[in-house]
């Protein structure tokens, strides 16, 4: 396996497939189409075409029919020349606010096989959506496009008027907040005395208690106050406890501490919104509410986010994605929850197609369990493109 006539013969087979869709389809373009650039990668190629710009939807139809990109993407800024050669040259006009969350973003993501990371990136991507764009921010569905990227996340474009001039350290602050970033722990929590005593005619504390947010209050301090009950719960329902604790990174003789520390009596005060001083308790709820609340929008510290990028290219909604042949699909809010990309972004059909798999491997896709192992297969056409273009698989 994996000579190179094979090679050639995967790539003209995806081609081909390519080829197909792009000639049945009538792919919707964005809105204001004339004022995004546009960019492509092709099969067999090296690097991206880019700096396109199409005045007229036949002459976008007519470029995919017949050049067949292996991904297509267009820019979440509008430009007054956006197939000027140089950034500089295309005059920015203002650009969409763009999130991308990529299953690579996720904690720990090469545990998990993809339709795994596809579950917890989504769940990630409803609470940026709900708890985030539609709640804190106030932002109207009307200006909210959401999409499955074809690989392995979710695009979401805020389109307000408000948000088209932010530049990019603006944008940045919408980061931030999302992310909680140096979130201060003194805005969170405060110290409340729990009693009195006097001395030399003063009266002093007696002693005093961590208060923290009511879980209704809004913005983070309420999202804080959730955090906090819910891991309560997730460790107090758990069958292992323990083990429940060391999953979030606590190690085991703080995990045995703080489950000794969780009394019936403490646990009630807490959901009172009283946080004891207990260090060992106050270590772990501060270190992991945040985590547990906030959205990872970027693949660590160091990590530019897509949405403090002015001049951002993204994936063109109804184009395919090359590496595994599923389309990049727009979805409405009463479907997100209901959404099943290895469902409902598949466009081939299941003609069966011979293939010889370099691992053995498994996916329900398309309604469909597929228990599969390395060697020649005959799988229907969907799971061909979609193994062939992840490399797992070449043509018999």
């Amino acid at each position: 396996m994996g000579s190179f006539q094979s090679k050639n013969e995967s790539l003209e087979f995806l081609k081909n497939r390519f080829s197909d869709y792009y000639k049945s389809m009538d792919i919707a373009l964005p809105d204001r189409f004339g004022r995004r650039e546009y960019a492509f990668v092709f099969f067999g190629g090296r690097g991206m075409m880019r700096h396109i710009g199409f005045d007229k939807k036949y002459n976008f139809d007519y470029f995919v029919k017949n050049k067949v990109p292996m991904h297509a993407y267009y820019s979440s800024a509008y430009y007054k020349t956006p197939n000027a050669p140089t950034m500089q040259e295309k005059d920015w006009m203002g650009a969409e606010l763009i999130f991308d969350l990529d299953s690579d973003h996720l904690p720990d993501a090469e545990k998990y096989n993809y339709s795994e990371q596809l579950d917890l990136v989504k769940d990630e991507f409803v609470k940026l959506v709900n708890d985030f764009l539609l709640n804190d921010f106030g932002f109207n569905k009307k200006y909210i496009e959401l999409y499955f990227s074809g690989g392995r996340g979710y695009h979401c474009h805020v389109k307000d008027p408000a948000v088209l001039s932010l530049d990019s350290n603006e944008r940045r602050e919408v980061v931030d907040y999302i992310t909680g970033r140096d979130l201060k722990d003194s805005v969170m929590f405060h110290d409340q005395a729990t009693g009195k005593k006097s001395y030399g005619g003063r009266t002093f504390a007696s002693g005093k208690t961590l208060k923290m947010p009511k879980p209704d209050d809004p913005g983070w301090k309420g999202r804080i106050s959730r955090g906090i009950i819910d891991i309560i719960e997730e460790i107090r329902q758990s069958d292992d406890p323990l083990e429940k604790l060391k999953g979030y990174g606590v190690k085991k003789s703080d995990a045995e501490k703080l489950l000794e520390d969780l009394s019936d009596e403490r646990v009630k005060r807490i959901k009172e919104g009283r946080l004891d001083q207990t260090k060992t308790i106050r270590k772990f709820f501060l270190n992991n509410a945040l985590r547990k609340t906030a959205v990872s929008i970027a693949a660590g510290e160091t990590d530019e986010p897509v949405t403090c990028d002015i001049k951002r290219l993204i994936r063109l909604p109804g184009s395919l994605h090359g590496k595994t042949g599923l389309k990049v699909e727009k979805i409405s809010f009463k479907n997100l929850e209901s959404f099943n990309p290895l469902n409902d972004t598949v466009v081939f059909d299941n003609e069966p197609v011979e293939i010889e798999l370099s691992q053995d491997f498994s996916i329900v896709m398309n309604d469909e369990t597929f228990d599969l192992k390395k060697g020649i297969q005959k799988v229907p056409k969907f799971l061909a493109v979609f193994l062939i273009g992840r490399r797992t698989a070449t043509i018999s």
